[in-house]
């Protein structure tokens, strides 16, 4: 760990609710929320603040691939990604449609958000998401080592305020456990129009040996790639100019 940095707050997402649901969306909650939902072992959904790689490795029963998209769907699946902070779901729901063959985990604490991305599985009739409605750091922690072959984190909130900056998920105790959880050649993708978020992450990346930049040039990182779809808050309320980073995951020595 970096000797200047210090531990994450319990918390890296803000409120876990907006406006009251209609009928219709509890009912998707109701329904379709239960059939889909990642379980996780009780002993990894803790808010501990210790150092997550020793919390993995102290009694956490490893997630397998039919524990999460059940034995018949598992063995049609020829990858895994996960998508951390899901938004409304657009993203995913996306991926998902255009990637039959990936099994994609998605991890929203924003309850309405998560309502969202299940009206997106409904009306598509989607099938190979799952869901955790709460931090992604739980799921994170049951995974094994080197299970998932993609992560994005697509506009995260940029906790913008130097005191709030331990609050930013691109953190060093986060970016080891991504590192745990990844292929070899795998590939972590993060989104941001803030100019903050965008120097921090440059600045914590520049600093791992696990990973690399995908990037050549500007156009590497100002442009869109072709698979990373365009989501409402990008056309909305994005604050300046959009990121798209991409760093590979090194081979393990």
């Amino acid at each position: 760990m970096h000797p200047s940095f210090e531990p994450p707050e319990r918390r890296f997402f803000g409120r876990r609710k907006g406006k009251a649901f209609s009928s219709r969306q509890q009912a998707l909650m109701d329904t379709i929320l239960p059939r889909i939902s990642v379980k996780i072992p009780e002993n990894a959904a803790t808010d501990d603040v210790t150092p997550n790689l020793a919390h993995f490795h102290t009694g956490v029963t490893p997630l397998k691939q039919a524990d999460i998209f059940g034995p018949a769907l598992a063995k049609n699946i020829k990858q895994v990604w996960l998508e951390i902070g899901f938004g409304k779901g657009e993203h995913l729901a996306w991926q998902a449609q255009n990637n039959p063959d990936v099994g994609l985990i998605g991890c929203e604490p924003y309850l309405n958000g998560v309502v969202g991305l299940l009206a997106h599985i409904e009306a598509n009739e989607i099938e190979n998401i799952r869901i955790y409605g709460d931090d992604a750091r739980h799921v994170i922690w049951a995974l094994p080592d080197a299970s998932v072959d993609r992560i994005f984190l697509i506009h995260p909130d940029p906790w913008p305020k130097k005191r709030h900056a331990r609050r930013r998920f691109v953190n060093p105790p986060n970016l080891d456990d991504l590192a745990r959880i990844l292929k070899d050649g795998g590939e972590f993708r993060v989104g941001t129009d803030h100019p903050i978020y965008r120097e921090w992450t440059a600045i914590q990346m520049a600093q791992r040996s696990d990973f690399a930049w995908l990037a050549e040039g500007p156009d590497d990182w100002r442009r869109r790639p072709d698979d990373w779809p365009e989501t409402r808050y990008e056309i909305k309320a994005m604050e300046g100019k959009a990121t798209y980073f991409r760093f590979k995951r090194l081979e393990r020595a």
